[in-house]
């Protein structure tokens, strides 16, 4: 009965956005990923947006005065990942905050030279662990393949990874398994990976992901993901196992 009633509540509010299939669409035109998103799964993909809207609560960051149509294309990228796995994976997100550009973090770093900074830096997309996740519009929109250091790059996809990432044990590159996988082969092929990627780095060599993979497990995780959607013929050979375990957590296989 609860849950009737819960569905009635967001169709409703969803009625009242007035959301039209002409406007989604004319907000993910120029979106390269959506071109293999067809027929039913299109279909599924833009009422999955409508509904997280409904759910999610959008705000500006910095009095920054955003669109209908760039919710809606924050929303569909952010559901893409969870496209066969449900929204009800983002339930523990409750709040975006959207800024026109990079913001200033309120919380200390450690630089590479293992100096800590007092004073936050500038950030494109960032996920708290029981907090909202933030983005910078402009970041949304150099979204691509070569957008960041000639790598594949989607700040929305790498972000919400991060939230996924953390409905088990926190952020560590290690997201809540499905029955069919098998939680130490993920962790040895991702270990594998991130350290021979790690050794590549060192000695100059080619990556085929943006070197910020590097940072620590987690990061790994979401540039993988990002990379998987945006990208994922080169993920699959560059990277097969890592990919074909994405394929079995996403549900997908983009590079079919």
């Amino acid at each position: 009965m609860f849950k009737k009633l819960k569905n009635w509540c967001e169709n409703r509010r969803i009625k009242a956005m007035g959301f039209t299939v002409e406007q989604w669409e004319s907000a993910i035109a120029d979106w390269p990923v959506m071109d293999r998103y067809q027929d039913t799964e299109r279909d599924t993909l833009r009422e999955m947006s409508f509904h997280f809207l409904a759910r999610k609560g959008v705000i500006p960051g910095a009095e920054f005065q955003f669109t209908e149509a760039m919710c809606l294309r924050l929303a569909t990228m952010a559901c893409v990942p969870i496209l066969h796995l449900g929204l009800d994976w983002y339930d523990h997100c409750k709040t975006i905050i959207l800024y026109e550009s990079d913001f200033i973090a309120n919380h200390p770093y450690q630089s590479e030279d293992g100096v800590v900074h007092t004073e936050g830096r500038g950030l494109s997309g960032e996920a708290w662990l029981r907090g909202p996740l933030i983005l910078s519009w402009k970041s949304i929109l150099e979204t691509g393949d070569h957008a960041r250091h000639g790598k594949a790059s989607n700040v929305v996809i790498h972000e919400f990874a991060h939230k996924l990432d953390m409905l088990r044990d926190g952020a560590n590159g290690a997201p809540p398994m499905h029955p069919n996988m098998k939680p130490g082969e993920w962790h040895d092929i991702f270990s594998e990976a991130f350290q021979r990627l790690q050794n590549d780095w060192q000695h100059h060599k080619h990556l085929p992901l943006d070197e910020y993979a590097l940072t620590n497990p987690a990061e790994f995780f979401a540039v993988c993901s990002e990379t998987f959607f945006e990208d994922p013929k080169m993920m699959k050979k560059e990277m097969p196992d890592v990919y074909r375990l994405l394929c079995q957590f996403y549900r997908q296989d983009p590079a079919r």
